[in-house]
Order: structure tokens, then C-alpha cells, then sequence
């Protein structure tokens, strides 16, 4: 549900996070579901919505899936294309970096992500992979974050503009440009990770928090 604004104050958060505590919690445990359920299909659907929203806005990313969710196991390229016409922002490349994404990790893993994402043991290391591996299109720091919040993972940071905003408000970060390096992507996300510390809030939550206060919805 859509919410009025508030301003952007440490006391602010706080009554932000207890108001929409709830739907906040209820959010999560639908993320975490997808983990506990899901098949590697549904986990493929979920990088694909973030292969969507990379440069564009998370209702769009919506749209996408719900235009494109028949085509995700085998559709062609062109009618990947044809499906998004109208509907994302970016049709050519996009549908060019499902199929390409798709053909690699089904020669790399079978498209047996559940077993892949299962197999580190290290939370960075898992996430580096989704980034550095060069089969795989579409996915920064931020969009495999968003994915792996999304399918159920927890202590990423999706650090978009609407949540790097907030952290320069706030005065914990000189410079809300998207971090693309590794090293400053980290850097921040020890700035809202020290943040959620200080007002006793878990960072998965105070993500949801910061971008509910600068739209005023809790999306995905």
C-alpha cells in the first residue's frame, strides 16, 4: 500500500519501521518463501525480473515478468523481443540477456540454481559469482543483490538510488552515485549495514524501510 512521505529523519525511520513493521515482515517471509519452495524455474523467473530492472523502475520489471513468465524456459529471442514490445524499456536487450543467460547456465549447471546458489559458503563469494561470472547478463552488484534478497537470502544491500539518496541525506555517504566497483559497492553497504546497527533495525528490514520512505510503497 502506497504511503504519504515522511521526512528523512533517524527519529522518522524508526516510526517508519514500526508502523510498517508488519508489512515489512510479511514481505520477507514472501521472499524467503521462494527459497523454501521454489523451483529453479521460479528462481530463474526471479534473476530474469532483476536482469528487468537494472536502470529501471521496479514496476516495470513487474510488467516484464508477467509479459515474458511463458517464454522463460524456452522461448526464442525474437519472441522474448515481441513479448517485452511496448512493455520494458530496453526489449532487444533484454530478451538477448535471458537467452544468453539461460543457454549459459544450463551448460554450466543444468539451470539447477538452487544447487549452485546452495554450493557457497560464503555469502560475498555467492554474490561475486552472479556478478563476475560472465555468462550470466545483467547482473551488478546491485541486481544481484536485489536477487538473492529476493529469493530468500538475507544481509545484502540493494543499493539503488532511491536508498543511496537517503544514506547522503543522512550524511553517511559523500556521494549518491551507484557504486559499480566492488570495493566502494562494500564500502556502502557497511554504511547502511552500521546504520541499521545504530537504530537497532535488521538491514533487510531497513532496506524496505528507506525505499518505502522515498516512494511511499513496499514493492520487491
Amino acid at each position: 500500500m502506497k504511503k504519504e512521505k515522511v521526512p528523512l529523519t533517524f527519529e522518522n525511520i524508526r516510526a517508519v519501521h514500526a508502523e510498517r513493521h508488519d508489512e515489512i515482515k510479511e514481505r520477507l517471509a514472501e521472499f524467503r518463501s521462494v527459497w523454501l519452495g521454489g523451483s529453479d524455474l521460479r528462481l530463474w523467473e526471479e534473476m530474469v525480473f532483476c536482469f528487468f530492472t537494472g536502470g529501471c523502475s521496479a514496476r516495470m520489471g513487474i510488467r516484464s515478468i508477467e509479459a515474458v513468465r511463458h517464454l522463460l524456459a524456452d522461448g526464442s529471442q525474437k519472441d522474448l523481443a515481441a513479448a517485452l514490445t511496448g512493455v520494458h524499456r530496453y526489449p532487444n536487450a533484454r530478451s538477448r540477456y535471458i537467452v544468453a543467460s539461460r543457454d549459459h547456465l544450463t551448460e554450466h549447471c543444468g539451470l539447477r540454481l538452487r544447487e549452485k546458489l546452495s554450493s557457497f559458503a560464503d555469502d560475498m563469494e555467492r554474490r561475486d559469482w552472479l556478478v563476475k561470472d560472465k555468462g550470466i547478463k545483467g547482473l551488478g552488484y546491485k541486481e544481484a543483490s536485489h536477487y538473492l534478497r529476493n529469493i530468500g537470502f538475507s544481509g545484502y544491500a540493494i543499493l539503488d538510488k532511491h536508498v543511496l539518496n537517503c544514506l547522503a541525506e543522512l550524511g553517511l555517504i559523500d556521494d549518491p552515485s551507484p557504486p559499480t566497483r566492488r570495493d566502494r559497492y562494500i564500502a556502502t553497504e557497511t554504511a547502511l549495514r552500521d546504520l541499521s546497527s545504530d537504530l537497532n533495525i535488521d538491514m533487510d528490514e531497513m532496506d524496505l524501510v528507506l525505499w518505502s520512505m522515498k516512494t511511499g510503497e513496499i514493492l520487491k
